[in-house]
């Protein structure tokens, strides 16, 4: 392993607003900076912070500090005191480690190790392709605890290559710590491409330059389903990137598949992809926006028995939810005329700002709107690598509703 930043942290005491403390109380892992009441030392990222109870002084929780987030603490235990410490981490990683024993047991070597506050692990991420290691890191609380964590990841997974990936706020930071996005920390990297299996199906991933650590696992399970509702179907991906769905469909033997998505560069790698893999089925591909290449298959009187939208995030801030809501409306509208008699429409949303609820609202009153009848086959959520919990609602992104139609 490459030499990691040794950094030194203290101990600061917090207590906060009541408001607050109730939020904490119910093992929410994030405080803000108004939140704080009284604070007994100035912080630097990655100080272990422990906050007390305002009326009984006792211990609350604890977790790390942030100085460049106004999420300013980043909670990882609570209501049992312990030290964040290598061991600490070694069992949250243990436990995350077994969380995906029965996925492991399937024909699939990649997965997400480590999912965020989902896994006590605020603002950092580690998947596993194959044998590389990939992981993100979105807050610099982590740099002087990462040879530690990485070593435990290590011991897990087996994997003989790390990749350290870094969100752009986090990338001004590490250049401090002689640190950037896309070293190698461990291990030798061969191929900036790694080649991986999802439920048998081969894909690729580019862990130096591809979005996130190089792929979207958290479809996994949806591209397996609609891989297997695929066989002798005409199939539309749309949105799809690096061909997730489209792969799946056509290793399960569709007779067409077309991938729809705006990058030209990212329709190559859905080729490749499905290259990867044995298929007899046609593979076409249009290079155009979503909206205008659906008006643009209606207009030519296309029809697909599989119809999957899985588009980007819509609204990464609340300013953007009402658009949101209004660009899912109109993708369910546009999927509904191009699904043929008894055809299923797929619909996805990763938008954590879209309640899942409203999510399907908008899709079924659309659907409804078109004059066709539709069945509720199903609605899905994360995988089971992408795990969700209660006291952690903004975790909760990914839905995804299938809807036969008449």
């Amino acid at each position: 392993m490459i030499h990691l930043p040794k950094i030194t942290t203290k101990v600061i005491s917090v207590k906060l607003r009541p408001k607050a403390e109730r939020m904490v109380k119910k093992r929410h892992p994030w405080v803000f900076e108004d939140s704080i009441v009284k604070i007994n030392n100035k912080g630097t990222s990655g100080d272990v912070v422990v906050v007390y109870d305002n009326k009984k002084n006792k211990f609350l929780a604890c977790g790390l500090f942030d100085a460049y987030s106004p999420i300013k603490l980043k909670l990882v235990q609570f209501l049992k005191p312990v030290t964040l410490n290598q061991t600490f981490f070694d069992a949250k990683i243990k436990e995350a480690f077994e969380k995906r024993s029965k996925l492991l047991k399937t024909d699939t070597n990649s997965y997400r190790f480590i999912f965020g506050e989902a896994d006590s692990f605020p603002g950092f991420i580690a998947d596993v392709y194959a044998n590389v290691l990939v992981v993100k890191i979105y807050s610099a609380i982590w740099f002087p605890y990462l040879e530690d964590i990485i070593k435990s990841l290590i011991s897990y997974s087996s994997c003989d290559t790390v990749v350290l990936r870094m969100s752009r706020n986090v990338q001004k930071i590490s250049t401090a710590y002689n640190l950037k996005d896309g070293q190698v920390v461990y291990g030798t990297l061969t191929n900036n491409v790694v080649v991986f299996k999802e439920h048998g199906v081969h894909f690729s991933a580019n862990v130096i330059h591809g979005h996130k650590t190089g792929y979207f696992l958290d479809h996994r399970a949806n591209r397996k389903r609609v891989g297997e509702l695929s066989k002798n179907k005409k199939v539309l991906d749309v949105f799809s990137y690096a061909g997730g769905f489209s792969v799946h469909a056509l290793a399960n033997d569709a007779k067409e598949v077309t991938s729809l998505d705006i990058s030209a560069q990212a329709l190559e790698m859905a080729v490749e992809n499905g290259k990867l893999n044995t298929y007899s089925g046609v593979h076409k591909t249009m290079a155009i926006d979503a909206f205008m290449g659906l008006q643009q298959l209606i207009n030519n009187k296309e029809t697909f028995d599989v119809v999957v939208i899985d588009p980007p995030s819509f609204a990464k801030s609340s300013k953007e939810i009402d658009r949101a809501k209004h660009s899912y409306s109109r993708l369910a509208r546009l999927g509904a005329r191009l699904v043929s008699k008894n055809g299923l429409l797929v619909l996805a949303s990763c938008s954590s700002r879209i309640l899942a609820d409203d999510f399907f609202d908008i899709c079924e009153a659309e659907i409804q709107n078109s004059s066709r009848k539709f069945k509720i086959i199903d609605k899905t959520y994360h995988d089971s690598d992408h795990p969700k919990i209660d006291s952690f609602p903004e975790g909760a992104y990914l839905k995804c509703g299938y809807y036969q139609l008449d």
